[in-house]
């Protein structure tokens, strides 16, 4: 069986076993939605408007890259159930080889993360949040990149650990703070010389997290008659930094898929 027949096998397993919990489905889309219509009917009279955009529709992205994320961390947290139940061990001294693993898993997952966000974006449509385009096929394609990106960043966490709790515990610490970094429930702070130190800390971070220009760019995509933002990087910036940070991170993964661990077993 060739690597890639093998990595479509373990992606269409990833489907199935989405589509027989549909809990996950509820978590992915649902609870995302609650947060961007409490917060977005919340905060809509507190918020200064960034170009012309009003707090529902500044939120709106950031939502669907939440949607994302939820998703690839549901899919990627299956690596250590697999582990748990024999799965992975089977698939490690099977000829297929271990690179199968991470392209089945990151496709899988990104697949069901895309098309996730996609029904959230077809719902906007329909509410009238925001209006059909062109440029809305750039953004699902940048959602694309996002999806593998995120999917990848979630198998660097997961290969090496054996606890669900912990898996949970570290995404939560470390890729919510990346997401509220990026843009996404507050825009990033404009350099200026009345900037307290703080906020030009803030934005010096916010700047260096590769989501910021995701979200920059897919925001640009989805309301492309709004005015710019304080942080507004070229179109090709954004397109670059994005497959960049989605290039490095797959190949993180890779390596680490490769490397012998401990949790393998004597099968591995």
């Amino acid at each position: 069986m060739s690597q890639a027949s093998s990595a479509w096998m373990l992606a269409r397993r990833e489907w199935t076993r989405f589509f027989r919990q549909r809990n996950r489905v509820t978590a992915a889309i649902f609870q995302p939605l609650v947060f961007w219509i409490l917060f977005g009917t919340g905060l809509r009279g507190a918020f200064e408007s960034e170009g012309e955009l009003n707090f529902m529709q500044f939120f709106l992205p950031g939502t669907i890259a939440l949607v994302v994320l939820f998703t690839a961390i549901f899919a990627t947290i299956s690596v250590i159930e697999d582990r748990r139940e024999g799965f992975l061990q089977s698939v490690l001294v099977s000829p297929v080889g271990r690179s199968s693993i991470l392209w089945g898993k990151v496709i899988g997952g990104s697949a069901i993360a895309w098309v996730e966000a996609l029904i959230f974006v077809v719902l906007a449509l329909v509410f009238g949040q925001i209006l059909p385009s062109l440029e809305l096929v750039g953004g699902m394609a940048l959602l694309m990149v996002m999806a593998v990106a995120m999917c990848s960043l979630g198998m660097i966490v997961a290969w090496p650990m054996d606890s669900t709790q912990g898996f949970h515990a570290i995404m939560m610490l470390g890729l919510m703070p990346r997401w509220l970094l990026a843009g996404t429930f507050f825009p990033i702070p404009a350099w200026g010389s009345g900037a307290s130190i703080g906020s030009s800390a803030l934005g010096l971070v916010m700047r260096a997290n590769p989501l910021s220009y995701t979200m920059v760019e897919l925001r640009r995509l989805m309301f492309p008659d709004a005015g710019a933002e304080a942080f507004a990087p070229s179109p090709i910036i954004c397109w670059v930094v994005s497959f960049a940070f989605a290039a490095v991170v797959t190949v993180i993964a890779l390596r680490l898929v490769h490397r012998p661990q401990k949790l393998d077993g004597a099968l591995g």
